[in-house]
């Protein structure tokens, strides 16, 4: 089924009574080319790959829950490609172009909103540090604008531009970032996967992974034993509870990462804004409601909800950003399981097991990554060699201590990232 405007209103016209389900609901089979672990947003994104590039087709997704039900729906719902360093801003760039195609690509709408990035600066060297960055940016063929102080007055006006201890002195703009519907981005990477062949099995939890003689041979599961020739694992938080199973200890913790949202107001915020001197960053959805998140709370969990001095923390950034957001009320909140690696960037690799595959490590980047992760994961399980893009992902940077893709600069101090 694909979707039209004449369909849509075919349907709004007679009780939406037409629609039929987005994906297929297969029992699983007894064997696969391919397993996917993780029905999330790169889980997804993978399958769809392999099917539409690669042409591989015999491919399952196993989904403990329901399929988007992780943190590829509970997100501040950010995407851009303004990193820096080499290593990552490729892979950000790449990932960037492929959110641009996703729509026309997949015939859905995940509801992209390229609305514009401004990270504020407030010291002269933080100016000098973006200034760094953008030039950086605009090199690689990205977009990058260095506002000045009236030149972030412009587009944020409601910010407090006098505060004492935090004045704004400017911004780096990034016209070609914005946020997109999260849900709608895992639900349109399933209807692809699944019209393509791919079996999305739900209420299907891996239990146990089978390896004989350093070879993966599949998966044990919650509905039984399924065969494979080749595994991969892309389950985000869960990413070290998984890999144990086959014997590996990653070089990850798992914390929680809180986010916000409020009701729904006029709009105001026509940007994603992010404080340079506190990790807050906020945006307005197309409801209304200001969407918002600052730092991760600072201790591994595996809990999905997140302590109150962090929420403290986050309120009090952004009541000194911007105080009139004092006069929103809070509907929610909800903690994402991130998976942080101590150099703060994500690891698509083969691992030491011969055909099992991790993608992992995501950290605070996981929703703008999807279709970038999905692409390359499904490349290197295709063809046993990186796409360029995640080339320096590689597991064993953490074993040799070359190639350490440090973006902030904070070495490897994982509570630092």
């Amino acid at each position: 089924m694909r979707f039209s405007a004449l369909k849509v209103l075919k349907e709004g016209l007679t009780g939406n009574k037409g629609w039929t389900p987005h994906w297929r609901d297969p029992e699983p089979k007894p064997e696969y080319d391919i397993v996917i672990i993780g029905g999330g947003g790169h889980g997804l994104a993978t399958a769809f790959y392999l099917a539409k590039e690669h042409g591989l087709t015999n491919v399952a997704v196993l989904e403990k829950g329901y399929l988007g039900g992780g943190n590829v729906g509970r997100n501040t719902t950010i995407v851009r490609a303004n990193y820096f360093l080499p290593g990552n801003s490729e892979f950000y760039s790449h990932s960037l172009k492929l959110w641009e195609g996703m729509e026309d690509e997949l015939n859905y709408n995940v509801m992209h909103s390229q609305r514009g990035l401004i990270n504020l600066f407030h010291s002269d060297g933080q100016r000098d540090a973006f200034a760094r960055r953008g030039n950086a940016m605009i090199n690689q063929g990205d977009d990058a604008v260095l506002l000045d102080r009236e030149g972030v007055r412009k587009h944020l006006p409601y910010l407090d531009f006098d505060n004492g201890r935090f004045p704004i002195y400017g911004g780096l703009y990034h016209p070609r970032g914005g946020t997109a519907r999260h849900d709608a981005v895992a639900w349109g990477y399933a209807r692809g996967a699944s019209d393509r062949g791919v079996d999305l099995i739900q209420n299907c939890e891996v239990t146990g992974i089978d390896i004989e003689g350093g070879k993966v041979r599949g998966v044990q599961t919650s509905r039984g034993a399924i065969r494979a020739k080749k595994v991969g694992i892309v389950v985000a938080g869960r990413s070290g509870q998984v890999a144990a199973m086959a014997g590996m200890r990653l070089p990850i913790e798992s914390h929680v990462l809180q986010a916000f949202v409020t009701e729904g107001l006029k709009p105001v915020i026509d940007h994603v804004i992010s404080f340079g001197m506190g990790h807050f960053y906020i945006s307005q959805s197309d409801k209304g409601g200001l969407v918002f998140g600052g730092d991760l709370d600072f201790y591994a969990s595996y809990a999905a909800r997140g302590n109150l001095p962090m929420v403290e923390h986050v309120m009090e950034a952004g009541m000194t950003l911007m105080p009139m957001i004092g006069r929103a009320r809070v509907l929610r909140s909800w903690g994402g399981i991130m998976d942080m690696t101590a150099d703060g960037s994500p690891i698509i690799d083969k691992t030491g097991v011969d055909g099992l595959y991790i993608d992992c490590g995501w950290c605070y980047g996981g929703f703008k990554a999807v279709p970038g992760s999905g692409f390359s994961f499904a490349h290197l399980i295709a063809q046993d060699r990186h796409h360029a893009p995640a080339a320096g992902f590689r597991l064993d940077r953490f074993r040799t201590g070359h190639g350490l893709l440090d973006e902030e600069g904070t070495g490897s101090q994982h509570n630092l990232h």
